[in-house]
């Protein structure tokens, strides 16, 4: 009997290798997430996770040892029916008046004069405007602390010239939250004069142009034109200082330390206490109710200030 020949098994065809073209287009899709991927490994673990984190630490009671204990809203309505925490808001919202609109008006005036070409030595004037800003913080209010103190500052030494009698500009609760606010206006209008000065250089000079050839006069021209083109910086500059206002801190802890008798402990300065306490459950309690309180105002100035498209 004849066998049949045995038959060989055909072999198994290998996968075909990616083509450069599908690689290359790989690199490509891929390369963007790889460049960000540093920033957003720093941005969660430096502000989402601290943020996630306080959230929780709001709902518990923690000195900053041992395990947290689990309270749910008993922070928030602690805080809510504590005097201490609308004074601390009240005298903050007090700054934000004394402050906010006398800057932006300012800060608005200084930036449309240092726009005019005609003015000489302008980067003279913007170096100098600036100067206060990048000062550091605590130098400033020590500085502050010297000029208006009772007894030697040289305030009161120049209105005792005049025959004016010694002013507590620091001891009292009548001064102690306009002097401050002088100290904010003092140290930070450089910055909004280069915000708006930013928002005035890109507007168009035609309109300008335009403007005066129909007869519009200096105060008529800054408005009907400067303010309403540059409501959207105006709005941003509004919020910036909202933001820095309700998060005081340096300024009232080194010049009055939150007096006398409390006048100038701000809703930063009061956070500021509760850490410094240790209760950081309660203070992380006070910080969420701050961004509230922060969100809904900047809210409100743009939906006052934004501009009709």
């Amino acid at each position: 009997m004849t066998l049949a020949p045995a038959t060989r098994a055909a072999p198994t065809p290998a996968p075909p290798s990616p083509s450069p073209g599908r690689a290359a287009h790989l690199r490509r899709r891929l390369a963007p997430y790889v460049f960000v991927a540093p920033f957003i490994a720093l941005f969660v673990a430096f502000s989402v996770y601290p943020m996630l984190f306080t959230l929780r630490l709001s709902f518990t009671d923690w000195h900053g040892a041992g395990a947290a204990r689990w309270v749910g809203w008993g922070n928030y309505t602690y805080l809510l029916g504590s005097s201490a925490f609308w004074s601390s808001l009240g005298n903050s919202a007090v700054l934000w008046l004394l402050i906010v609109p006398v800057q932006i008006v300012l800060a608005l005036v200084v930036a449309v004069c240092l726009n005019n070409a005609k003015l000489r030595l302008r980067g003279l004037y913007r170096v100098s405007f600036l100067v206060p800003f990048v000062t550091p913080l605590v130098a400033v209010a020590q500085i502050w602390v010297v000029l208006f103190d009772q007894n030697y500052g040289a305030v009161n030494q120049v209105l005792s010239l005049v025959g004016l009698p010694d002013v507590g500009w620091l001891t009292t609760t009548t001064w102690a939250k306009p002097t401050l606010a002088l100290l904010f206006i003092w140290k930070t209008t450089g910055f909004i004069v280069v915000i708006l000065l930013s928002g005035l250089q890109s507007l168009d000079a035609s309109i300008y142009e335009a403007a005066e050839i129909d007869g519009a006069g200096t105060l008529r021209k800054l408005w009907s034109l400067t303010i309403p083109l540059v409501r959207r910086t105006l709005a941003f500059a509004a919020v910036m200082q909202t933001l820095a206002v309700f998060q005081m801190f340096a300024e009232p802890f080194v010049v009055t330390d939150g007096g006398p008798y409390g006048s100038t402990t701000t809703a930063g300065f009061a956070l500021y206490k509760h850490i410094n306490q240790a209760d950081l459950g309660t203070g992380a309690a006070n910080s969420f109710l701050l961004v509230i309180v922060v969100a809904v105002l900047s809210l409100l100035f743009v939906r006052l200030l934004r501009t009709e498209d």
